[in-house]
């Protein structure tokens, strides 16, 4: 358990150093019109967003390994603190100085994963029914759907509606990446279609969320995201995955999940370093 625990936060210090670098690169490149994956290939041409995705793959294996150890409601309150690992990199390169709000913001993020480790117990993936696997492979093929007319909404709404996309597609990652076999092979991946739903179910995220902080601020692209991205996962892991406390600690456990996600949606400002920057070509 106490492996799953670092390895849930080494997840967030990654993403939160990554969706810096990411938001960044984004602000910097010729905006899309719609979810155009051209716009990968732009971002591909910023040593920010690159090294950004390298940090967000190191990112997944640890969050990864604390899934596999570790129910949802968890791991996901875990990850989302990435935005306290921001704001403090924020204030640390002298970019957007931490109000008294932000550092409020940070201690409540402290306080709420203090409550969720305290009552988080070790807990293997549990073998789960074929039609749960199917569900996350349904589900991201209907976000796709859903994140193609969500894409040509221009300025603040459609800000709020991919970063809304891009966490559902998070979550659905999340969720796949639970429901995989254990122990993990080739074959049992490539056998299980919750492993196909994790792939475009991150695929999409990882479009939407650049697309997003194009189109508006980095509060109104990351607070959905954040929300979603904690929320779905740690419903369909109590409701579908057998996800559990220790014995007695059901009320702390979720205390500590609504602080944490809290904190963490004060702090969503905290997604770039040099907030209102117009974009401009590729970089």
């Amino acid at each position: 358990m106490v492996l799953g625990l670092a390895g849930a936060l080494g997840s967030a210090l990654c993403y939160g150093v990554a969706s810096t670098l990411q938001a960044l690169a984004a602000r910097l490149t010729a905006p899309a019109g719609g979810l155009d994956p051209r716009l990968l290939v732009r971002l591909a041409r910023s040593w920010r967003y690159v090294l950004g995705l390298v940090l967000d793959g190191a990112a997944f294996l640890l969050s990864l390994a604390a899934l596999r150890t570790l129910p949802l409601f968890v791991v996901q309150p875990i990850v989302a603190s990435f935005l306290a690992v921001t704001a403090v990199l924020g204030a640390l390169v002298g970019k957007l100085p931490l109000r008294r709000s932000d550092k409020i913001g940070i201690a409540v993020v402290v306080a709420g994963l203090a409550l969720i480790g305290l009552a988080a117990t070790g807990d293997s993936p549990r073998p789960v029914p074929a039609a749960v696997s199917w569900a996350v492979l349904l589900t991201a093929i209907l976000l796709v759907a859903v994140a193609l007319p969500l894409g040509r909404l221009p300025g603040p709404r459609g800000a709020a509606a991919l970063g809304a996309v891009a966490g559902a597609g998070f979550a659905v990652v999340a969720v796949a990446t639970r429901t995989l076999p254990a122990p993990l092979t080739l074959g049992g991946v490539l056998a299980d279609p919750a492993a196909y739903g994790l792939l475009i179910g991150g695929a999409v995220a990882m479009l939407a969320y650049p697309t997003a902080l194009q189109r508006g601020s980095v509060t109104l692209a990351t607070a959905p995201l954040v929300v979603l991205e904690t929320v779905l996962p740690a419903a369909a892991g109590l409701l579908l995955l057998g996800g559990t406390t220790r014995p007695g600690w059901g009320a702390v456990a979720a205390a500590g999940f609504v602080t944490a996600v809290a904190g963490a949606l004060s702090l969503a400002r905290h997604g770039e370093l040099q907030p209102g920057r117009p974009a401009r070509g590729p970089r």
